[in-house]
């Protein structure tokens, strides 16, 4: 397996296990925080949306092993930025209930459809 395939598959492994985990304490730990600050509604998107898009960083690993492409690559990087950025700027709002970091959110919310655009040029490269 190319070594780019497997670093692929890896950090959606890493991410699926940290999804779980950040769902099971916002839903446990974090529950009363999140009531006092109106905020489950946002955690749970934000868990969601990670979740989602470790599944697409997967899809990508996978098909990456049959047909490497530079921009499945480019697709992988940018859905994990853009995860980084929209799911962890709604997890520091949820947090701090500071809503100016709301403004950060559609950056990541960019970079996740720029992945999903990177990734069908790339499928639609493979011959």
């Amino acid at each position: 397996m190319p070594t780019k395939s497997k670093n692929i598959l890896i950090t959606a492994c890493a991410l699926g296990a940290l999804s779980v985990m950040i769902g099971a304490f916002g839903a446990h730990g974090l529950r009363p925080l999140l009531t006092e600050y109106g905020r489950i509604e946002t955690f749970e998107t934000a868990v969601k949306y990670q979740f989602y898009h470790t599944l697409a960083l997967l899809a990508i690993g996978i098909i990456d092993t049959k047909w490497p492409q530079k921009l499945l690559s480019y697709a992988a990087y940018s859905i994990f930025i853009g995860v980084i950025i929209f799911s962890g700027s709604l997890y520091i709002l949820c947090l701090t209930n500071t809503p100016i970091l709301g403004a950060i959110t559609p950056f990541g919310g960019v970079l996740l459809i720029v992945g999903w655009v990177l990734l069908l040029l790339g499928i639609r490269k493979i011959k």
